[in-house]
């Protein structure tokens, strides 16, 4: 990161399960941001097509209509769809750090697509391990997605939600020497009556404390709960009193865990603005740098796997060599035939 940068970071309602409707969304966000001067803008958790909160509050057989809505209106990488958000971020002239919930064949996972200003991939990534209830919506990645991504902002990392409460994950983006993150939260809505464990103050904490933590800029894009939503999701007493409307909390946060932007109300629809001083990493990093001049790497070291893991890799048995007569052509061909 070599000079000083404008982001965005946004607080909004996706139209939720309307994938085109969220596109245009998405699209008019980043102008917005862009009008403003701003080089980068990072979504929430599975903006596209929403947070599926009917996990939440249901059984799982009662949520699979709603599971196919979700399916059909989740984000195909390099659909039509995809490519005019890549094309609006080229137009635009930003880099677009999205949440969204990816639909690759028959499986969902919650994903981050990394684009630049050119309306490039600078990379993507599926988020490590669904949490709780997730798991019975979408797939879970492998150590290819735990890494960050040189671009001519800075280095830049991201993870999703409770992504934030694992500390090895977080140090595996630390020890990459990153420089901005994105911290992608679907809102602060759910079973805020019954545990702060879910509601803002502790995950604004995890955000805040990554940024200390890492000695890195943090913008931690937040999702709102909209009337609508709630309306569609919460038809009975009960489910209205576990999902609020609002729980908008979006923050920008600097490398020495302090705020950069003022927040919104938590049911306001808005973009934050700051602007990111590289200077501040310095001072930052000459304080504490977990993975440099204040790591113990004798006494305690991460173990990080890197590769990707398919669930079936293609292979085939080359053909025994050509064997020219000889004394041993016959235990050749027997050998050929054994292979």
């Amino acid at each position: 990161m070599q000079n000083p940068i404008k982001v965005a970071c946004v607080q909004a309602a996706p139209v939720f399960l309307d994938l085109h409707a969220t596109v245009d969304k998405t699209i008019a966000l980043m102008r917005q941001a862009a009008a403003e001067g701003a080089q980068l803008i990072a979504f929430p958790e599975t903006w596209i097509p929403g947070y599926p909160w009917f996990l939440w509050l249901d059984a799982p057989a009662a949520c699979m209509p709603l599971v196919h809505r979700y399916h059909l209106n989740s984000l195909v990488l390099d659909s039509a769809e995809a490519r005019r958000i890549s094309d609006a971020a080229r137009e635009c002239a930003i880099h677009v750090v999205l949440g969204y919930s990816e639909r690759s064949h028959a499986s969902l996972y919650i994903g981050q697509w990394l684009i630049d200003d050119q309306g490039q991939t600078i990379g993507v990534r599926r988020k490590l391990k669904a949490t709780h209830v997730e798991r019975t919506l979408f797939g879970e990645s492998d150590g290819s997605s735990l890494r960050t991504f040189d671009t001519a902002l800075g280095t830049v990392g991201a993870l999703c939600c409770w992504e934030h409460l694992q500390p090895l994950s977080k140090y595996a983006l630390y020890a990459q020497h990153e420089q901005i993150h994105v911290a992608a939260w679907p809102s602060f809505s759910l079973y805020r009556q019954a545990t702060s464990a879910l509601g803002p103050e502790v995950n604004i904490a995890a955000s805040r404390v990554y940024a200390a933590e890492g000695q890195c800029f943090v913008l931690a894009p937040c999702a709102l709960v909209s009337p609508q939503m709630h309306e569609l999701l919460c038809d009975t007493e009960a489910k209205r009193q576990l999902l609020e409307p609002g729980g908008g909390h979006a923050r920008i946060f600097g490398p020495d865990g302090g705020e950069l932007a003022t927040p919104l109300a938590e049911d306001e629809e808005g973009l934050l603005y700051a602007t990111l001083d590289p200077s501040a990493l310095i001072f930052a990093k000459a304080a504490a740098d977990p993975a440099g001049h204040y790591s113990r790497p004798d006494v305690t070291r991460l173990m990080l796997n890197r590769s990707a893991n398919p669930c079936v890799v293609d292979f085939s048995t080359p053909l025994p060599a050509a064997v020219e007569p000889s004394s041993d052509a016959g235990e050749a061909a027997v050998i050929g035939e054994e292979l």
